[in-house]
């Protein structure tokens, strides 16, 4: 299997570095994306900050310490706290494939124990090259997704009985 550094198939970049006390919670606002290994990496959601933009969605982020190497794709622009990076991929990736990169850099978590981090290294961490992935992803992604949906179609809904 080739293996490529994470910096030739993706961007390596610094989020925004922003500290969530700081910002002002909004229910409907922007995702803030921190280093947790929870939610999508999603810790809040805030106001938008007038002059900075958020990071726009579709890439991978990745904690650089924290919980280290806890990675996930963004559906939503962000704001980020710090040592978070996000990764933007320098060609065209499905979802499937970006899921699939998520994986293989969590692999990698055993690198990091005893308090280290990836803040460094993330850029060298060795992956699977884009014509390693595994012919079977988009399909058993897909069928992942029918299973779900059927369950979900068939879950009996819940009443709430009024007082």
């Amino acid at each position: 299997m080739k293996v490529v550094k994470v910096s030739s198939l993706f961007g390596v970049h610094y989020g925004s570095n922003l500290e969530l006390n700081r910002l002002l919670p909004d229910p409907t606002g922007i995702n803030f994306v921190s280093r947790t290994a929870n939610n999508n990496g999603v810790s809040a959601k805030v106001q938008r900050i007038p002059g900075l933009a958020p990071i726009k969605a579709g890439v991978l982020t990745v904690a650089g310490g924290g919980s280290v190497l806890e990675t996930f794709v963004q559906p939503e622009p962000f704001y980020s706290g710090r040592d978070l990076y996000y990764l933007d991929p320098k060609t065209e990736m499905t979802l499937q494939q970006k899921l699939y990169y998520c994986m293989c850099i969590r692999k990698n978590k055993y690198r990091f124990n005893y308090g280290r981090q990836a803040n460094r290294t993330l850029k060298d961490l060795l992956i699977p090259d884009l014509n390693e992935i595994p012919t079977w992803l988009d399909s058993a992604f897909s069928q992942v997704v029918e299973d779900w949906t059927q369950t979900l179609t068939h879950f009996p809904t819940v009443s709430v009985a009024k007082a």
